[in-house]
């Protein structure tokens, strides 16, 4: 009997251009040789610690990427999602802010456009863009696209895109306050066009690394 296939694959998510897009690599070998797919490959069992170490390590050799946030999505597995016989993939999502992704390294597409890609990937896309937009009704998880710092309007962008519909300031402003995730960057501002200088913020250093929800969503 042939072995199982196993493999990690990471759909890797950015915000540019108001845009929610996800970075693909042409693929080095056969199968699909030459074809955009998920950053993935096969779990070292020498070096990697668990399939989360795996990811991160895909993720910088390939994209010369390390993410600020990265979850584990699910599992994907069946004898046709890959030509070379029955596989599973444990699937992750990684969010990234456009400054940290070299377009010489990955393309970038549009996560709503029409998209042809190998084996299962769109599926598993799908999966993890579903998750980003229902998680963004009610946790920290756009921060993660904004950038290490930023400003209240800008970070109501992120989520507007994300949730696909206008927030009201003022109950965005007090979802953000009851959540207590943001800190102020003293004596930081922002120019914006015509309006006066906006404090800049950043997350506070005990939710940079995990989620903080709400009770109810925005």
């Amino acid at each position: 009997m042939d072995p199982i296939i196993c493999t990690v694959d990471v759909v890797l998510l950015t915000l540019q251009d108001d845009a929610l897009k996800v970075a693909l690599l042409k693929r080095e070998r056969e199968p699909y040789q030459g074809v955009a797919a998920l950053p993935g490959g096969y779990i070292h069992v020498e070096s990697d610690a668990d399939t989360h170490d795996a990811a991160m390590r895909m993720l910088r050799d390939k994209a010369g990427i390390v993410p600020p946030y990265l979850e584990q999505l699910a599992s994907f597995s069946g004898p046709a999602r890959d030509p070379r016989g029955w596989s599973i993939s444990i699937a992750y999502y990684a969010l990234v802010p456009s400054a940290l992704i070299s377009q010489q390294h990955v393309l970038l597409a549009d996560v709503d456009s029409t998209l042809q890609l190998p084996f299962d990937h769109k599926s598993i896309l799908d999966a993890a863009v579903q998750r980003l937009r229902s998680k963004s009704q009610y946790s920290s998880l756009p921060c993660y696209l904004a950038g290490e710092t930023f400003t209240l309007p800008q970070l109501q962008k992120v989520y507007e895109v994300l949730m696909g519909e206008p927030l009201n300031k003022v109950s965005f402003r007090r979802k953000m306050d009851e959540m207590d995730m943001l800190e102020a960057i003293e004596g930081k501002m922002m120019a914006s066009g015509a309006h006066r200088p906006a404090q800049v913020y950043r997350l506070k250093a005990a939710y940079r690394k995990r989620l903080q929800l709400l009770e109810r969503g925005l």
